[in-house]
């Protein structure tokens, strides 16, 4: 299956020990392997590390702008605040590089300082005013007591249960150098009790082992708090994620436009243009034998009338390629039937709209299902062929699916690919279920706008 969305960049990628070694694991159930993946070390690194590093982003951010604010009476403070704030976005970057290499948590850097006017106070007014920057900063008070809490948990439960999970094989240090049966569970001055016994050396074992199946799954819930501080403090704000978003649907816009618009260029050059061309020499020369040889005449000009014939249908498909009157007049329904008598496989049109989408989201509707049948006609090898438009609270949904012979994918330079960003300029979706040898489902998702 290959799929086609849209959305935030933060995704885990993890590639834990490809070879024998990773086949050998991967039969075991995931409660078992997970205390020995190299994820579960990896985000024990990471919670491990995360101390040290919180108490250096804390002592920094806490020491800078207590200074800094002490010494707002003079000029000196806002320097120092502007250093505050660089510092915690130079740490937010060691950070998101540590959260890449050990949590596989890929996530964007956020808006650079850009100053207004070139020189030191251009760049400390442009950090103070940085929403990203102070970001940074919350972010080194807030993770310090989260890192201390999960390093405490994480470790104090990692070694515990192995230490009792391993305490068969280390319980006789007791005797031989403490001087005692086993490891003391309860002592006061009346008696004492120590694990020295098989079954007891067993349940010890047992218990560790729980708590040491139990940890990772403890350890990845510590770190899913870690991935969420770092999304929402340390990568670009939603707002600036979305103005890129913007920026390149615009773009994408921009360049459909213009292919478009070569497009009917090229159609009518090549095509009515050239034709209605020839169809006017082909007249002068008619006028001009009318009066010596009428029959020839005659005979051109009924050739000429083909022609117009041939160019007025020309001209009607390349209208029908920009906006069919049918949709304007009859909405989807009707202009979607029409789309469909023209396939060359048998299809069926199911339309449950009780009222009309904005012209635009219903072009692009159009359109989209138009191109669809278009590759089930060249590509599909199908024998029937379906259509369902249907309206989901505030989506529009489209879906074509055929019985033809699949494989078909969103890859660059493909028909699908131009689909998905006609989509996605519009804040839509186009989703795409097409296995080796069929069938394949096609669903596109559009916003609905009323009309």
């Amino acid at each position: 299956m290959a799929t086609q969305q849209y959305g935030y960049r933060g995704e885990y990628a993890y590639d834990d020990e490809p070879g024998p070694r990773r086949r050998g694991l991967g039969r075991l159930p995931a409660g078992l392997r997970a205390p020995v993946e190299g994820r579960t070390w990896r985000e024990l690194g990471y919670v491990l590390l995360s101390l040290p590093v919180a108490v250096v982003g804390f002592v920094w951010s806490v020491t800078m702008m207590s200074l800094g604010a002490g010494l707002l009476v003079t000029f000196i403070g806002v320097p120092v605040l502007a250093a505050a704030l660089a510092g915690a976005r130079g740490l937010g970057a060691l950070e998101r590089a540590r959260a890449r290499g050990l949590l596989g948590l890929e996530v964007g850097a956020p808006e650079p300082v850009r100053a207004g006017r070139a020189g030191p106070f251009g760049w400390m007014g442009a950090t103070l005013k940085s929403g990203a920057s102070w970001r940074h900063l919350l972010y080194t008070v807030l993770h310090f007591p989260w890192a201390v809490f999960s390093f405490s948990v994480a470790t104090a439960l990692w070694t515990t249960g192995w230490a009792l999970f391993t305490y068969p094989l280390w319980q006789w240090v007791f005797p031989m150098y403490a001087g005692q049966a086993g490891m003391q569970l309860y002592g006061d001055e009346a008696h004492s009790v120590y694990l020295n016994n098989p079954f007891e050396i067993g349940l010890t074992s047992l218990v560790g082992l729980l708590v040491t199946l139990a940890t990772p799954w403890i350890v990845r819930g510590l770190t899913t708090v870690d991935r969420l501080m770092i999304v929402g403090l340390l990568g670009p704000s939603r707002l600036v994620t979305r103005v890129v978003e913007l920026e390149s649907d615009r773009g994408i816009v921009v360049d459909t436009a213009a292919a478009d618009l070569r497009r009917i260029e090229r159609d009518l050059h090549d095509g009515a243009q050239a034709r209605l061309v020839s169809l006017a020499m082909d007249l002068g020369l008619a006028k001009e034998k009318l009066s010596e040889d009428p029959q020839t005449a005659a005979r051109m000009v009924d050739e000429a009338h083909g022609e117009v014939k041939t160019a007025l249908q020309e001209l009607r498909d390349l209208a029908r390629g920009i906006h069919p009157a049918v949709l304007t007049d009859r909405g989807l329904d009707a202009a979607l039937s029409s789309v469909a008598s023209r396939c060359t496989v048998p299809v069926t049109v199911e339309v449950d709209l009780r009222e009309r989408p904005a012209p635009a989201i219903e072009g692009i509707a159009y359109f989209t299902v138009s191109e669809l049948l278009q590759n089930i006609s060249k590509h599909s090898r199908a024998t029937r062929a379906t259509v369902d438009v249907w309206r989901t609270r505030d989506r529009l949904m489209l879906q074509v699916t055929d019985n033809g012979v699949g494989g078909a994918a969103v890859s660059a330079g493909s028909g699908l690919a131009g689909l998905t960003e006609r989509l996605d300029a519009v804040d839509g979706i186009l989703l795409v279920d097409s296995p080796v040898a069929g069938p394949t489902r096609i669903t596109a998702e559009l916003p609905w706008r009323r009309a």
